[in-house]
């Protein structure tokens, strides 16, 4: 199979669906997953966009992590996760390649089990310190929970490369997805704390959101740490290197969220409760994605520049020669500069009907006012407002995009009740599944027509 480099530059124009594996109607990587990427083979979809796979905390949101490395052990269908077997020489192997990470975030989930799932930072002393004498005797006294651990890491990889394996048959690339900061509470910070900013009582000094706008007066405040880039200089960005080297080895291409992050951040002070206090620090993103470059040559990243994006952020973007990101909801103001607007987007952007954090685009269509819908129905030339969604997937699928990606709510043509995720919000999130009997064989023939007419069909039909 190319890679999606390769197919970026012989200007092939591909198409796309979102769903995150929890979305999967077993919501595990069970045969439900080969289910899922014979119907996209047989719709003629190319791309398969996912969330973050990593172990989400109590709210379930796949951006905020207990560690930067670690698959969701609730991924793991009975079936895939056999008795441990610590003499398993792929097992050994496995856990040589991958000690930057597993043995600390082991000790990290132990450690959390043992003391009643408190964050890191509210642990006594010795452990929140990390006391080399009491992790080394906590180690020799927990190793069969700490090799538990490690088997269980060890088969949700296992697994998730046999799924790489089966899409790639099927000439279907993996697009994960990277949340540019990682979480306080998380195995990272607790074992790497010189790398971020917080101090000796092990709380982050300034944390990371953005600035008051349009949506929001206060802005928001997610409350991760900073990172700590002129440590991490000193190593030319090893843990960063190690983090996108890993998804690069689990994923054909990776959005990282929130990329302007790597130009400047939002510095808010720790002790303020809203982000209205911020201000923008310059970071070296520049310097480790050339870094990258130089190891890995071509970058299968895409810039998610939602927002409002300078043009610092779009020259580093540009010189590395990133897609970025076009969402159509966002398309139907009366600015003709909007880079959402079909006619601004040019080959080197994602187009979506809407992401994970939208609407979906009957229940986005219902929530607007009379005229705001007149509107909409006038731009797309569209007399009968129940095609809404069909019109829309129509014009991403048509645009100049080099993929084009409609959530799988949307080929399914479902309302607010299929939402994803509500942002700023805590409950009632991450939880939609779809039914196997929505994924009719008229859902698969329309999607590939339309694929067809826009020039998007890829090698999906070889299994």
């Amino acid at each position: 199979m190319e890679t999606y480099s390769e197919l970026q530059h012989q200007k092939a124009r591909l198409g796309g669906v979102l769903l995150h594996p929890t979305s999967l109607p077993s919501g595990v990587l069970d045969k439900d997953v080969n289910r899922w990427l014979d119907f996209m083979s047989d719709a003629g979809l190319s791309v398969w966009q996912i969330l973050p796979l990593g172990v989400p905390q109590e709210n379930l949101s796949p951006y905020q992590c207990y560690s930067a490395f670690a698959i969701n052990p609730a991924f793991l269908a009975d079936t895939a996760y056999e008795n441990i077997n610590v003499g398993d020489q792929e097992f050994i192997r496995w856990l040589y390649a991958q000690d930057y990470w597993i043995n600390e975030y082991a000790l990290f989930i132990s450690l959390k089990q043992t003391l009643g799932f408190k964050p890191w930072y509210e642990w006594p002393d010795e452990f929140r310190h990390r006391e080399q004498h009491v992790l080394d005797k906590y180690r020799a006294e927990n190793h069969d929970q700490l090799s538990a651990i490690c088997w269980q890491q060890f088969c949700l990889y296992r697994r998730w490369n046999e799924v790489k394996a089966y899409a790639a048959e099927r000439n279907i690339m993996i697009f994960g997805d990277m949340p540019i900061f990682v979480a306080h509470d998380s195995a990272d910070v607790w074992s790497n704390p010189d790398l971020f900013l917080i101090d000796d009582d092990s709380h982050p000094t300034v944390v990371a959101g953005v600035p008051p706008d349009y949506f929001s007066k206060t802005g928001q405040r997610w409350g991760n740490p900073h990172y700590n880039w002129a440590q991490m200089r000193q190593d030319d960005f090893k843990w960063w290197m190690q983090r996108l080297k890993n998804h690069f080895s689990l994923f054909d291409l990776v959005r990282i969220d929130h990329f302007r992050g790597l130009e400047a951040v939002w510095v808010i002070p720790s002790d303020c409760e809203t982000a209205i206090d911020g201000e923008w620090q310059k970071v070296p993103g520049e310097e480790l994605l050339q870094h990258l470059k130089q190891e890995m040559g071509s970058l299968a990243i895409v810039a998610e520049d939602l927002g409002i994006i300078t043009p610092e952020v779009n020259a580093l973007r540009e010189k590395y020669e990133l897609p970025g990101m076009s969402v159509l909801q966002f398309s139907f103001d009366g600015f003709t500069d909007n880079p959402h607007k079909p006619e601004n987007i040019t080959y080197d952007r994602i187009v979506y009907t809407g992401t994970h954090d939208n609407d979906t685009t009957l229940g986005w269509f219902n929530s607007q006012d009379t005229e705001t819908q007149n509107h909409i129905l006038d731009v797309l030339q569209l007399t009968d407002p129940n095609k809404i969604t069909e019109r829309l997937i129509e014009v991403a699928f048509n645009s100049s995009g080099q993929l084009a990606i409609a959530p799988i709510q949307d080929i399914l043509n479902l309302g607010s009740e299929a939402r994803m995720n509500v942002p700023g919000i805590s409950d009632d999130n991450w939880t939609w599944k779809f039914d196997w009997d929505q994924i009719t064989k008229s859902i698969v023939n329309k999607t590939r027509e339309q694929l067809e007419k826009a020039g998007r069909l890829y090698k999906t039909d070889t299994h």
